[in-house]
């Protein structure tokens, strides 16, 4: 990789190698770590409206759009009823909660290898430096 003081740069590559650990210990539930995560806040969310899953999850309603189509395909979520597009429940389906069942030990593997690489110290640290980057407007 070419060194680079840019932040956007360096974080972009950081979620990258950071998605591809998720990634790869999803596999054996044919989900990525992105689809992962909208089936875990859906279902901490408890059938909420499209809009309202899309602001928890910090996503714009259209990159949501694309995501529930996916997982909707594959039969682990379903959309409701609602007044207009906006107001539509997504629905988590019964084989949307078995994968989240067998996911949830895969992903806390992924979530301890890496902590284990960055060590407590590092990961708390992080911590703090996202959550105000969560923040920047």
């Amino acid at each position: 990789m070419l060194p680079t003081q840019c932040l956007c740069t360096k974080l972009r590559r950081a979620s990258r190698c950071v998605t591809r650990i998720y990634d790869e210990a999803l596999a054996d539930v044919g989900l990525n770590a992105a689809q992962f995560s909208l089936l875990r806040n859906l279902q901490r969310l408890q059938s909420p409206s499209i809009s309202m899953l899309a602001e928890a999850m910090g996503l714009d309603r259209s990159t949501l759009g694309r995501n529930l189509r996916v997982v909707e395909g594959m039969g682990l979520v379903q959309l409701g009823g609602g007044a207009d597009q906006r107001s539509r429940e997504v629905l988590l389906s019964e084989a949307g909660r078995q994968v989240l069942e067998r996911g949830a030990a895969l992903w806390e593997r992924a979530q301890q290898e890496v902590a284990l690489r960055l060590g407590a110290d590092k990961r708390a640290a992080l911590m703090l430096l996202l959550d105000d980057l969560e923040t920047i407007d």
